[in-house]
């Protein structure tokens, strides 16, 4: 639009200066046979002519100004055609994408991940699910940012782009259907008033959500969010850390960093695993997930690992977060077995 503006002033302008080349049939009078070509006059031939309507009232006279035309005008008015015709494909195949897009997510509307903002924090977490075997097409980001929008749709993402505390917003996200939502917007009474318009239209939706500030965590689950990340005492402490221990600090952003080093994970307990205290296995145990209860792996309740249990590991990055350790991927799962 400012290259097409351009053009427009350019042209004006150097109608305008060169309008004694010119004929206004308009204004011919006996002392001015060619009529006087004002600035209004020039302003007005030079939108007919870009524009390719050209009625002929205002029209070059003399031969600089027609060379003028032809040598400088013609180009302009090619370059304003392409910048207009250019621009509207774009904004066309722009929302078209976004369009099919938006069909083809809702094909397979259900059981899909519902991504409300999605600044480097969403960005983030849609990374790490599509990183660890999710797909894209099970996605779908609420946003009301243009910016974030083309982010999104540059990710292969769909998009609903506005205001994820209107019911209505939530509802073509198809939020009522999801199995999991993250809430990761600015500010911490959006995502308060975020969780709890999701948790109404889906009571058993899995709800993650991030807030700034440690005091608003408890409001956050009262509102419906079963988990709650505070995003600056997470920083803080990494950088106390690191201040602490420099070493320590690079253990915990390995641990954090996806793809290198040592990862965090959750696999299922293998049926020879059975029995077994958690220390013994080849992984490196954590914590022990029983009864939707997570205990840590010193905790005398889950000494002995039993069928049903899922284990949260440190294990190389290199290896899948949900899959048993290599070698043992023909093996059942002790939640199989009868």
């Amino acid at each position: 639009m400012l290259a097409a503006l351009a053009i427009l002033v350019g042209t004006v302008m150097l109608v305008y200066f060169d309008r004694e080349g010119y004929r206004d049939s308009g204004d011919a009078t006996a002392d001015h046979p060619f009529g006087t070509v004002s600035l209004v006059d020039a302003i007005y031939y030079t939108t007919v002519t870009l524009s390719t309507t050209g009625y002929g009232d205002i029209s070059p006279v003399s031969d600089p100004a027609r060379l003028v035309n032809a040598f400088i005008i013609t180009p302009a008015r090619i370059a304003f055609l392409v910048l207009l015709i250019g621009t509207t494909l774009e904004v066309l195949a722009q929302r078209g994408r976004e369009l099919f897009r938006i069909a083809r997510w809702r094909k397979q509307m259900g059981h899909h991940v519902v991504v409300i903002g999605y600044g480097t924090k969403g960005r983030s977490a849609v990374e790490t699910l599509v990183n660890n075997g999710l797909d894209r097409e099970h996605v779908v980001v609420v946003d009301p940012s243009p910016v974030a929008l083309a982010d999104a749709h540059a990710d292969q993402l769909a998009v609903i782009t506005g205001d994820a505390t209107r019911r209505g917003v939530l509802q073509r996200a198809g939020v009522a259907d999801a199995d999991q939502v993250i809430i990761t917007t600015g500010r911490d009474d959006s995502n308060v008033l975020a969780a709890l318009t999701v948790r109404q239209l889906n009571p058993d939706a899995w709800i993650v959500a991030a807030v700034s500030e440690q005091e608003n965590a408890p409001l956050m689950r009262q509102s419906g969010a079963d988990s709650v990340i505070t995003s600056s005492d997470a920083v803080g402490r990494l950088l106390g850390l690191s201040t602490l221990s420099p070493t320590l600090g690079t253990v915990m952003e390995d641990l954090l960093t996806y793809g290198e080093g040592l990862e965090v994970a959750e696999r299922e307990l293998l049926v020879n695993e059975v029995g077994m205290p958690p220390q013994s296995l080849p992984d490196q145990v954590i914590a022990v997930v029983r009864d939707e209860k997570v205990y840590r792996y010193f905790d005398p309740v889950v000494t002995l690992l039993a069928r049903g249990d899922r284990l949260v590991v440190v294990r190389p990055a290199k290896e899948l977060p949900w899959a048993p350790r290599p070698g043992t991927h023909n093996e059942d799962f002790a939640a199989d077995e009868d």
